[in-house]
């Protein structure tokens, strides 16, 4: 990166840089390909001062693989420009849970990009957590259970509850290797293989547990900066805490597979009776499963 006078600034232990001497509105492949790279390493970029257009945002996105517009906020997608996907505070447009984006689809996102058009002087900070470390810092014993298990997410925070997917609890990286937690606290409803209510308690464990301040990185926004993030191994939380206006807008990079170790145990309801199973804890699940079945014969 020094040949070509790019700066990378690391923002915290545990993931994120700032990246300076870029002009990303002018990016080539050559280019594009490095700072995938950078994103590896990293998981999450800012480049600070782009004042990128939208038409210049969509190009640059491009780069990096299919772009789509969000799959349930159809109000937030301008005519325009399919692609893009715009949040206004004003509009309920804070994501403030963490959260990996779109993990109810089964090929989710694979990077966001996110253009800071409007923001407060203060406040509306953004917080990302490695979901790598976050694994790894678990003890042996959890790591061995977790890596056994599935969950299922659904798009209950955009009324679309309907809308569900099931992953592993544990995702691998298919070039690397590296492990990391795939469940977080805005979309994943339920382990597949335990009952609810164990269930409920080792999602509230594990959902907190990418939250602590060691596998985190928090960034001070001003307008006209971009961020990207690798949406596989990352999770994000915009701290609600300012007033005035905040605008964002973002392409959204698809197509991602979600692998991991198969599951070591059936689903839960086959094993308590079958999935004709009425408890409250299981009929989606018990929904789900069907749905698959149905469409896996087809």
């Amino acid at each position: 990166m020094a040949t070509r006078n790019w700066q990378v600034k690391r923002l915290s232990a545990a993931l994120g840089a700032e990246v300076t001497g870029v002009t990303l509105a002018k990016a080539d492949a050559t280019e594009a390909a490095d700072i995938r790279r950078l994103l590896h390493e990293h998981m999450v970029l800012f480049f600070p001062a782009q004042f990128m257009s939208a038409e210049d945002h969509i190009a640059f996105g491009r780069h990096f693989g299919l772009l789509e517009g969000h799959p349930n906020l159809k109000e937030s997608t301008p005519k325009e420009h399919p692609e893009l996907f715009r949040l206004v505070a004003s509009q309920g447009g804070i994501a403030d849970e963490w959260h990996t984006d779109l993990t109810f689809l089964p090929r989710p996102a694979l990077m966001s990009i996110l253009n800071m058009k409007q923001c407060p002087e203060v406040g509306g900070d953004t917080m990302w957590s490695n979901l790598v470390a976050a694994y790894e810092g678990l003890s042996p014993p959890l790591k061995h259970l977790c890596d056994g298990l599935s969950a299922l997410h659904d798009a209950h925070p955009h009324d679309r509850a309907d809308r569900m997917a099931i992953h592993p609890v544990v995702r691998v990286d298919r070039e690397s290797g590296r492990k990391a937690l795939y469940v977080n606290e805005h979309f994943t409803r339920r382990i597949v293989e335990m009952s609810g209510p164990e269930s409920d308690h080792l999602l509230a464990y594990l959902t907190r547990w990418v939250q602590q301040p060691p596998f985190t990185v928090r960034y001070r926004w001003t307008a006209g900066t971009i961020a990207m993030w690798d949406n596989r191994f990352t999770q994000h939380y915009v701290i609600n805490d300012f007033v005035g206006e905040r605008v964002i807008e973002r392409v959204t990079v698809m197509g991602d597979q979600v692998r991991g170790t198969a599951p070591r145990w059936r689903p839960w309801p086959e094993v308590v009776g079958g999935t004709s199973s009425m408890s409250r804890h299981d009929r989606q699940l018990v929904r789900h499963l069907k749905a698959r079945a149905a469409d896996a014969a087809e």
